[in-house]
């Protein structure tokens, strides 16, 4: 555990997959679907967002906008909590790719 979470007594990986899916909730309009999930990957955790096929588009954005913005927010909090964070986004009932 890091010394930031060790400070707070929380776990770093439930804050930022709490974090995304209220963010997540926010902009659906089918917040039941939203699911998260930590994923550990060796020195570092994927967070897999999954939102319907309908809120992909508003979870993603024009032009990647709202999913970079997600993205700088984690890196943000992985710089305060020394622990490396990224986030898939995929459609309900999609597989994604295996990750190489």
């Amino acid at each position: 555990m890091t010394q930031a979470a060790q400070h707070t007594g929380e776990n770093p990986v439930k804050s930022m997959t709490d974090l995304i899916t209220e963010i997540a909730h926010a902009l659906v309009d089918d917040p039941v679907s939203v699911s998260v999930e930590a994923i550990a990957d060796g020195e570092a955790t994927v967070i897999r967002l999954r939102v319907a096929q309908s809120d992909v588009g508003k979870v993603i954005g024009k032009q990647g906008r709202t999913a970079r913005s997600m993205r700088t927010i984690l890196s943000a909090a992985s710089m305060k909590l020394k622990h490396r964070f990224s986030l898939d986004i995929v459609e309900q009932g999609e597989h994604p790719a295996p990750q190489s």
